[in-house]
């Protein structure tokens, strides 16, 4: 992507008309957010996935407004390049436009994001059109739905099938033409991706998803190799985990061996 001063919604959309793939990762604090704005990340994600990655839930349902309000705020603070995208927790959007449209102005209002995102097809498209009027950004998500995993039977893959196929396109094409500035699709098989990539005109940010998608995005944990164990489509560039690892331990040998703090890490009276 042609780098922009501060990425922007009409950046998105420009990247994608001249076939240039965006780059996106979660980030939930101000340290890491600096790391990856610095990297030249496009746009940066304060997920729901905070639940799983960093507040010990099993499941991102118990995340609340708060929790993400907490985490945008730092997220946004730490940027000056990236697009930064907020999202609606599980509860908070989905009693009707008025409930989204309460929840994004605080969001927005107090963690300085440029986008929410929220899940859902034709059944949400009130809450998309909604915002959109109200002149706030809104990224779609479509294909598997965290916030929806108990009626989904678990992590699984959408999309297969030729009526899901079509589900998934009419959804796709219901949000975008009521404003969604981009699109995540999740586990989706790389095929229809790509179709839904070809029919809307808005850019989709694909997580395995393929490589048909006008960008990716990963949970950073799953891309830095901070656990024991990644998705399939999640690939490691990095094991900071164990490095992270090493550190702490080193630092714990020192200190009981004495040899930390040694002079250079002291002061003299």
């Amino acid at each position: 992507m042609t780098t922009p001063k501060r990425v922007r919604v009409h950046h998105l959309r420009e990247a994608k008309e001249r076939g240039e793939r965006l780059t996106m990762l979660t980030a939930y604090d101000a340290v890491t957010a600096a790391i990856f704005d610095a990297a030249g990340i496009d746009m940066l994600l304060v997920g729901d996935s905070i639940g799983n990655t960093m507040l010990g839930h099993t499941t991102t349902l118990p995340v609340t407004v708060d929790d993400m309000v907490r985490a945008g705020r730092a997220v946004a603070g730490a940027t000056t390049r990236a697009f930064v995208v907020v999202d609606l927790p599980f509860g908070s959007y989905e009693a009707g436009p008025e409930q989204a449209l309460a929840t994004a102005v605080r969001v927005m209002k107090e963690t300085g994001a440029d986008a929410v995102k929220f899940e859902g097809g034709q059944r949400v498209a009130a809450q998309v059109r909604a915002l959109t009027d109200a002149g706030i950004p809104v990224v779609g998500h479509l294909g598997y739905t965290p916030q929806s995993e108990n009626l989904l039977g678990g992590p699984r893959v959408q999309g297969r099938g030729d009526e899901a196929v079509e589900r998934l396109c009419d959804d796709a094409v219901a949000i975008t033409e009521a404003g969604v500035v981009a699109l995540v699709l999740e586990m989706v098989p790389a095929p229809v991706a790509a179709r839904v990539t070809e029919i809307v005109g808005v850019p989709t940010i694909g997580i395995g998803a393929g490589a048909g998608c006008d960008g990716q995005v990963l949970v950073w944990v799953d891309m830095a190799g901070m656990g024991d164990w990644s998705p399939r489509f999640a690939k490691r560039f990095g094991e900071v985990g164990a490095a992270l690892r090493a550190a702490a331990e080193g630092y714990a040998r020192e200190v009981r061996e004495g040899t930390f703090p040694d002079a250079a890490h002291s002061f003299e009276a």
